[in-house]
């Protein structure tokens, strides 16, 4: 079916190829990523916009000796698929194959892991370090998209590595866009470069005359050289003064032009970067068109492009549930603004931005300075909403603690994908934020059980937050509530409610967000009694509940979607210590160690968070009273 493809097991099969042979190979890799991903969907625009880059480096340079160090890795699937991962690839992101994103663990191709952004960098410039400390000549080059250049961590490598005799070649990989469109100013110096009025009058005039054929084609491949004599001058100026030579712009997708220019390159000693212009979807005319929804579309039919949608049963997603509530809010407070790095569709944040662009703020991937700028916000009198995924917000845990806790001030930080997230696996997981964010002083964590819950936390924090506010909730969507309908309510902070009216059972269950639920029917399965208590907040933990529980149980199990060490687990066990009593605490939720991918319902049944597993406990437990 791939007639070049078919028979590359590994870089070094690609490399006994012809250059006139590139062209075709390209092509079926694209095929192939098209159809793997039709069905098992993953990231797709921007791995088909990478793919010349990609097979560029893996024809000049002598992986895996030579190191290539991907930033966030979305853009990786044709580097698995040349790496001996070809077939691998059919499972990508399942339960027990292949990950989403580079992982030194799985091939000795993948020179470093990755999943978020801006590390490539400094990552690159410690390995080609490392390798001339072992007195190796092997080559390293850093492949980093420009919508990672908004993250701080980008220039503090930049910074580090233009300062150096470092023999490092770093490969911007400009496509204009991240997963929504980029903004910022670095963004609009780059976009100068490619949009250069001189080149571009250039390129229209010879255009006009020269119509169509083969000499117009020769032409189109001088101007694109020509085209680094027109702005080279600006290009440079940001990237020289940081210590850096810099080449480009060139055709990021034309395989012949990034072959020829990486050969070149190969044996330019210093720090250099190489600026590529590619199209995110290239090749794939869905994914070209519409970018954003593209970057990972889900299932698809691969040969007309038409997404394949999953039947909900008319379910929210709680980042839909968010955007509509951050809006109605904002209509009636004039005062409530949006903060959110990089994530505004997938938060939901562009309705906000849609009706009040004012009062909307993307700053990048850069989640340092989002939280810190929401701080300013909020010692400005305003009410910021800031968004970050809750793998994310491990990346600006400092300032939440220095720049917003430690001044108490009111930022309510909603911390969408919480939890076990699915298939983009252990970089992704939401799993350490309860535990995380639990000892600092002066913050609220509400954890919310359904759709109405999240819309009242909000309502709840923009009316009565004191000091940082934390709403966090999982990927995905609810249980199919009324959410839109009825009045806001204020769901009082350290106040839980018990589900079980009545009971008096031995055995409490102490549940956050939506596994309250679950629990319920947990013991409803099981025929046995038990005490099911929704708490709703880690912090203020509701001490009516836990005080009555631990007075009358002599079995406490804790449920929550995140590492037990540190989360709702160790905040009854430390009472209990503390107290001297002989009461149990069962703990259910994530151990001590970092989960794999697979699908939201088979990682929470490995972790014995589904519906089943908790059952079974509750039997085992009542079995031994």
């Amino acid at each position: 079916m791939y007639g070049l493809l078919d028979n590359i097991d590994s870089p070094e099969d690609l490399r006994r190829l012809s250059p006139d042979e590139l062209p075709k190979l390209c092509s079926e890799i694209r095929d192939y990523m098209v159809e793997c991903c039709a069905t098992n969907p993953g990231h797709v625009g921007s791995s088909l916009g990478a793919v010349e880059l990609i097979v560029g480096l893996h024809y000049i340079y002598n992986t895996p000796e030579d190191r290539i160090v991907y930033d966030v890795s979305h853009q990786t699937y044709a580097h698995k698929i040349l790496t001996c991962r070809r077939e691998a690839f059919r499972d990508n992101r399942k339960l027990g194959g292949i990950s989403g994103f580079t992982k030194m663990s799985e091939s000795e191709y993948d020179a470093f892991g990755a999943g978020h952004s801006s590390t490539s960098i400094s990552a690159a410039l410690g390995l080609e370090k490392a390798l001339r400390f072992r007195g190796l000549d092997s080559k390293v080059v850093a492949l980093i998209g420009d919508g990672a250049l908004t993250g701080g961590e980008a220039y503090e490598g930049l910074n580090n590595a233009g300062d150096t005799d470092t023999d490092l070649l770093i490969i911007l990989n400009d496509n204009n866009i991240s997963i929504d469109q980029n903004i910022g100013s670095i963004h609009k110096y780059l976009l100068r470069i490619t949009t250069d009025p001189a080149y571009n009058r250039l390129k229209d005039h010879v255009w006009q005359k020269l119509g169509e054929g083969g000499f117009r084609n020769f032409i189109q491949k001088w101007t694109r050289t020509a085209k680094t004599f027109f702005v080279k001058n600006d290009a440079g100026a940001l990237f020289s003064a940081l210590g850096f030579r810099y080449f480009g712009p060139i055709d990021g997708n034309d395989i012949s032009q990034v072959v020829g220019t990486l050969a070149k390159m190969r044996s330019i000693k210093g720090p250099k970067i190489l600026h590529a212009i590619t199209t995110k979807g290239k090749g794939f005319a869905p994914a070209e068109e519409d970018q954003t929804t593209w970057h990972a579309p889900g299932m698809f039919d691969p040969e007309t492009g038409k997404r394949i949608k999953t039947d909900h049963n008319g379910r929210s997603r709680y980042q839909d549930i968010f955007g509509e509530t951050l809006l109605r809010l904002a209509r009636e407070d004039s005062r409530i603004v949006g903060v959110t790095p990089a994530m505004a569709s997938g938060c939901g944040m562009n309705l906000l931005a849609g009706e009040m662009p004012e009062r909307f703020f993307d700053v990048g991937i850069a989640e340092q300075h989002a939280v810190t700028f929401a701080a300013g916000l909020a010692a400005g009198g305003m009410k910021p909403f800031c968004n970050i995924y809750s793998s994310f917000s491990q990346r600006a845990y400092d300032q939440i603690i220095h720049d917003i806790a430690l001044q108490k001030l009111p930022v309510v930080l909603c911390f969408d994908r919480a939890g076990l997230v699915g298939e983009d696996g252990p970089t992704h997981h939401g799993v350490f934020d309860l535990a995380a964010y639990r000892p600092i002083p002066n913050v609220t964590i509400a954890v919310p059980a359904d759709e109405t819950e999240l819309r009242d936390m909000m309502y709840t924090a923009s009316k009565a937050a004191e000091g940082p506010f934390i709403i966090r909730y999982p990927r995905g969507y609810g249980r199919g509530l009324d959410w839109r309908s009825g009045d806001f309510s204020i769901l009082e902070p350290g106040r839980g409610v018990l589900l079980t009216p009545g009971s008096d059972a031995p055995v409490a269950i102490l549940a956050l967000g939506p596994f309250a639920a679950d629990a319920l029917e947990a013991v409803r399965r099981s025929g046995l009694s038990a005490r099911v208590y929704n708490m709703r907040y880690l912090k203020p933990l509701d001490m009516s509940i836990v005080d009555e529980v631990l007075a009358s149980c002599t079995t406490v199990v804790t449920v929550e979607d995140g590492t037990v060490a540190g989360g709702l687990f160790g905040a009854v066990s430390e009472i209990v210590s503390a107290r001297g009593l002989a009461v149990r605490v069962v703990p259910v939720g994530v151990g001590d160690s970092f989960v794999t991918q697979g699908t939201q319902e088979e990682l929470r049944d490995s972790q014995g968070l589904s519906v089943d597993k908790l059952s079974q406990l509750i039997a085992s437990i009542s079995i031994k009273k």
